[in-house]
């Protein structure tokens, strides 16, 4: 009998805080019964999989060009208006721990390639449903996962043999479609030549070689995004440099400095006091003057240490007094106060400083060495709408640029920033590994004819995993086409006839390309049309939809424990 212990035993795999001992109660006779409960086999399988498809049908209608919103108000009655699937899924409280898969699947993809959020969701929920299905027909899970992990090795090979089009030779107007296609389904889908401009601007002003590799990469990171609410959408614009909010500490501060040394501080530039709990007993009145005095002078040394290694522009996080600010003044410097940790951190990487903490050095005495300094081209403050923003161009060692979002409001603001965010991620993905694929549902076509070819050549059981996965991949097409309001079985009868053409014929090699034009609900070369997307986003999707489908697939047994009562 396990008694509970007071010290959880630890173990590598298990840290402490997660191991929980089984209470197990002793019933009449030797029976052993768990304190909670316990589901097992076919049972706790359906119970996940209806739990993962109720996750996919939250975001099934968002899914597409002219896919729906979704509004979600949270405890505190916050809106948010969205049909990103990350952020949908994030601002669910799932308490389902299968489903709970499905919510960090949609993490993943949005961290790994920041888009197809809502189609991986899609796609590994019908996967669990169909293999659900299978494992009711007496085939055993393990074989339905060694089929279903087979079944994803070939498909990522097809994929990088067969569809994916090299885009070294495509130059922008490559980066525009991707942007576009990945734009058409958010909510300012009309505007999206308007955005995908500014996504493929704002990867190219932030482009960088690594020396070493001599392999280019786009940091996302390097774009700040500016919110400020007023005038339209088509008002925002792309601003060259890092852009913070905030604006001088005093008036009297020169509002452009050239060639700047930038000190980025998190320390307090206001009069020292005494620490807490620190008291000086003071047996001469004359002295308490002269503290007065040290304490004023404690910061002027600091300021003063500042100024003579060259500084002329002084970001820091804490707050600068009056005192302080007369010598920044009367030096020409610019200044600002309580400035935010992750922006002074971006700014050090992009002028090549370093945020000092402290100003001490390791004899006890304090100093400040000019190494420590950033350096750009030009510091200004800007007035932007109503408030003043400070602009940093021309970094050391990186570039950085700065998208200004206008809107209406506030919720319109926030999705186009997601919008935003997403184009971007498509296009470094699309630029840095050169590859992009036809989208509307061409690859999930074309993987599900080329599966099912695969599957009977296999004389195992396998076969039938394979073939299942092969019907489960249809789901993205046969989404696409529902939320277009089009006739789905019509439209996917067309795309496999297409598609099982072009791989058995070589003549009609070019039909591999065909997908659907959700707009118009024709069939179409997505591929001349522009409509495309970053091979990896493919590849990732249906990798993670895989391991997330086996993961929830492998459970088989749930024992969810109550919670012990007090004075027990």
């Amino acid at each position: 009998i396990l008694q509970p212990t007071d010290t959880p035993p630890t173990c590598s795999r298990h840290p402490p805080h997660r191991f929980r001992s089984l209470r197990l109660i002793m019933q009449g006779g030797n029976t052993l019964a768990i304190a909670g409960e316990r589901a097992t086999g076919m049972e706790v399988r359906t119970q996940n999989v209806t739990a993962a498809l109720s996750v996919a049908n939250v975001v099934k209608s968002s899914f597409g060009p002219i896919g729906l919103d979704k509004m979600l108000v949270d405890d505190l009655g916050e809106v948010t208006i969205t049909n990103d699937g990350a952020t949908i899924l994030s601002q669910l409280e799932v308490e389902h721990p299968a489903a709970r898969v499905l919510v960090q699947l949609s993490e993943m993809q949005d961290k790994e390639v920041g888009d197809g959020t809502t189609s991986v969701v899609i796609l590994a929920a019908e996967m669990l449903k169909r293999a659900n299905e299978l494992v009711k027909n007496s085939i055993h899970p393990t074989s339905v996962m060694a089929g279903y992990r087979l079944a994803m090795k070939e498909s990522v090979k097809f994929i990088k043999d067969q569809l994916v089009v090299k885009t070294d030779k495509l130059g922008r107007e490559i980066g525009m479609q991707i942007a576009k296609t990945t734009l058409s389904s958010k909510i300012f889908g009309r505007e999206s030549d308007f955005f995908a401009n500014m996504a493929v601007d704002a990867m190219h002003l932030v482009k960088e070689t690594n020396p070493e590799t001599g392999k280019t990469i786009f940091p996302v990171k390097s774009v700040a995004i500016v919110k400020q609410h007023g005038g339209s959408a088509k008002d925002s614009r792309l601003l060259n440099g890092y852009v913070m909010f905030g604006g001088r500490a005093a008036q009297g501060m020169p509002r452009v400095v050239k060639n700047p040394k930038i000190a980025l501080l998190d320390i307090d530039l206001r009069k020292t006091k005494m620490a807490m709990g620190v008291s000086v007993v003071v047996t001469d009145p004359k002295k308490l003057e002269e503290i007065r005095q040290r304490e004023a002078d404690i910061t002027k040394e600091r300021i003063e240490l500042l100024l003579a290694a060259g500084t002329n522009v002084i970001l820091t996080t804490k707050g600068i007094d009056d005192m302080a600010l007369k010598y920044f003044v009367e030096n020409e410097c610019i200044a600002l106060r309580r400035c935010k940790k992750e922006d002074l951190r971006r700014i050090a990487k992009l002028t090549g400083g370093t945020v000092m903490i402290t100003l001490a050095d390791m004899e006890g005495n304090e100093s400040f060495d000019p190494s420590m300094l950033g350096v750009a081209d030009e510091v200004s403050e800007e007035r932007i709408a109503d408030d003043d923003y400070l602009l940093i161009k021309g970094g050391k060692t990186q570039r950085a640029c700065s998208v200004l979002l206008r809107g209406a409001n506030m919720h319109m603001l926030d999705e186009v920033d997601r919008s935003l965010h997403d184009a971007m991620c498509a296009v470094k993905r699309a630029l840095e590994s050169s590859s992009v694929v036809p989208g509307g549902g061409c690859v999930e076509a074309a993987l599900s004819i080329f599966l099912e070819n695969f599957a009977t050549t296999l004389g195992s059981r396998e076969q039938l995993a394979i073939a299942e996965f092969a019907e489960a991949l249809l789901v993205i097409p046969k989404q696409l086409a529902v939320n277009a309001t089009q006739d789905a079985t019509d439209i996917v009868a067309k795309l496999r006839a297409n598609h099982n053409a072009a791989q058995t014929d070589a003549t009609k090699a070019e039909l591999r390309r065909v997908g659907l034009d959700c707009i118009s609900g024709k069939i179409q070369n997505n591929l001349a049309a522009g409509i495309i997307e970053p091979a990896l986003s493919k590849v990732k999707m249906i990798q993670f939809a895989t391991e997330a489908a086996i993961t929830v697939l492998r459970i088989d047994d749930m024992i969810k424990l109550h919670p012990q009562e007090e004075g027990q």
